[in-house]
């Protein structure tokens, strides 16, 4: 698995070995990034349920200027450091402008401000149902998403949802049993 574009282009990001993870392969991230377009310079980021943290690193290769990583798993915690040292390093930005937060994607505050441009969030698909409701509250309610931002949630093609208070922008990909597909939101002004 590797960076797809921008200046880190080609970078192989580490994966854990014996982990249950689900990384987003290349192809759904060209697209989804190919549909954000400039949306992600300069952008701010946050990427829930980060994993490899693929999603939050797709961006800062692709000009986002900051962003916070929160995964639960620690030694998941331990590839992403290094991910995102080798990322920095090939797109020639620091570090610090990226906070890496070890914990609970649904409780876990990072200390950058939000509201985010961008918010990245991919649940373990067994979890969807119970976590997306709680999540898009959550967003709002801490002033991690504004009616600025944009709400990215990974989601299997037969995974339908439009939590209350938001709209689906677009759906990525196809709407096959198990196919991993995106949905673009944004908050519904009241």
């Amino acid at each position: 698995m590797r960076i797809s574009g921008g200046k880190a282009k080609g970078i192989i990001l580490s994966v854990p070995k014996a982990r249950k993870l689900r990384p987003v392969l290349e192809p759904a991230r060209e697209r989804l990034f190919s549909c954000l377009g400039e949306l992600v310079e300069g952008a701010s980021f946050l990427d829930l349920f980060a994993g490899t943290g693929s999603h939050g690193l797709e961006a800062l290769s692709r000009g986002a200027a900051r962003g916070a990583f929160v995964e639960l798993d620690s030694r998941t915690v331990t590839c992403l450091r290094r991910n995102l040292a080798a990322t920095c390093k090939s797109a020639g930005t620091e570090e610090k402008n990226f906070e890496i937060l070890t914990g609970d994607a649904l409780r876990a505050t990072p200390r950058q401000p939000g509201p985010f441009d961008l918010v990245f969030a991919d649940p373990p698909y067994s979890l969807l149902p119970a976590i997306a409701p709680k999540l898009f509250l959550r967003l709002l309610r801490d002033g991690l998403a504004d009616l600025d931002s944009l709400v990215i949630l990974g989601m299997p093609g037969n995974f339908d949802t439009v939590p209350e208070g938001w709209r689906l922008e677009r759906r990525l990909g196809k709407p096959r049993k198990g196919s991993p597909t995106h949905g673009l939101f944004r908050p519904v002004a009241k």
